[in-house]
C-alpha cells in the first residue's frame, strides 16, 4: 500500500460520508506546470503590492513587461489531475462548495461549476479609473502590436503568471481602450483586500459546510486561512494536504504532509 492509500484510508474514516467544502491553493496548479509561492525549493520572492501597482507608471511598466512575457504560460497552462478530480467530485454532488485561492481560472477549465475565486482571476483586465472589464488575451494582442521588438528567452516563471526580469525600461503599457485610463488585472494584489461580498459568501458557505478540506495551501496568508479557523470553531473536520507545514495545521482534524493529486485520487478510490 502506497503512503497516499494509507493517508487515504486514515481521511476517510475522519470524513466518513460527509460531503465536503474544498478550499485549494498553489499547490493544485503545479502539476499545471505553474510554480508555488512557498513549496519546497521555492526562492523568496516579494510580489507587487497595490500600493507599488498604484505608485506610477514605473511601477506599472515593470509589472506588465513581466506579465506580458510570463502569460505565454500562465495562459496556455491546463488542468491537472486534481483539477478534474475535483470536478468529477462536484459533478457527483460529492462537494458542498469550492473556494480556490488561485488566480489561474484552472478550476474552471476542468469543468467545475460553482466555486469563489477569492482572489479574482488573471485572465480578466479591469481599468481603475472607468472600472471596464475586458480579456488578458484581447490585452495580450495589444501589448504584442506595441511590442514587437520585446522579447527575451530563458526566464523563470513566477507564481503570478509573470517572469523573473529586472530590465523593463523599453516596454509600452496599454491604456484602458475605452477612457485612457490605469489597466490592472483582475486579481487581490498584496496589500489589497478580498471584496466584502465574496468574503461574505465563503463565510457562508463555511457555516454550512460537513467538513473542510484544505488542498495545496501553506495557508500563510489570512485570506484563506480565517476560513480554517473558522471551520475548526464550527467543530467540523478539518483536512489539511499539502506538502511541508502550514500556518493551518493547529486547526486540523488530520494533516497529510503529500501531494494532492496522489492523496485525493486515493482518497476517491478509496470512498
Amino acid at each position: 500500500m502506497s503512503v497516499q492509500e494509507v493517508a487515504a484510508t486514515g481521511l476517510t474514516e475522519v470524513l466518513g460520508d460527509r460531503r465536503w467544502l474544498v478550499l485549494t491553493g498553489a499547490g493544485v496548479s503545479t502539476d499545471s506546470g505553474i510554480p508555488d509561492y512557498r513549496g519546497a525549493g521555492a526562492p523568496v520572492r516579494a510580489p507587487m503590492t497595490i500600493q507599488q501597482f498604484r505608485s506610477g507608471h514605473p511601477a506599472r511598466q515593470r509589472y506588465w513587461a513581466r506579465s506580458f512575457l510570463g502569460w505565454r504560460s500562465m495562459g496556455t497552462a491546463l488542468p491537472n489531475a486534481t483539477h478534474r478530480i475535483l470536478a468529477r467530485l462536484e459533478a457527483e454532488d460529492r462537494l458542498t462548495g469550492l473556494i480556490t485561492q488561485n488566480v489561474d481560472g484552472l478550476h474552471t477549465a476542468a469543468g467545475h461549476r460553482d466555486l469563489v475565486e477569492l482572489h479574482g482571476r488573471i485572465d480578466r483586465v479591469t481599468c481603475l479609473d472607468c472600472g471596464t472589464g475586458s480579456s488578458r488575451a484581447a490585452l495580450q494582442d495589444r501589448l504584442t502590436a506595441l511590442n514587437r521588438t520585446f522579447v527575451a528567452t530563458g526566464l523563470r516563471t513566477l507564481p503570478d503568471g509573470d517572469v523573473d526580469l529586472e530590465s523593463t525600461g523599453g516596454f509600452v503599457v496599454a491604456a484602458c481602450d475605452r477612457c485612457g485610463g490605469v489597466l490592472k488585472p483582475d486579481v487581490v494584489f498584496f496589500g489589497e483586500s478580498v471584496p466584502p461580498t465574496r468574503v461574505s459568501r465563503c463565510t457562508a458557505l463555511v457555516e454550512q459546510a460537513e467538513a473542510l478540506v484544505v488542498l495545496g495551501s501553506s495557508l500563510h496568508v489570512f485570506s484563506g486561512r480565517r476560513f480554517v479557523k473558522q471551520a475548526h470553531l464550527r467543530g467540523i473536520p478539518v483536512v489539511i494536504v499539502n506538502r511541508g507545514q502550514t500556518r493551518g495545521d493547529g486547526y486540523a482534524t488530520v494533516k497529510v504532509d503529500e501531494g494532492c493529486a496522489e492523496t485525493l485520487g486515493a482518497l476517491v478510490s478509496a470512498g
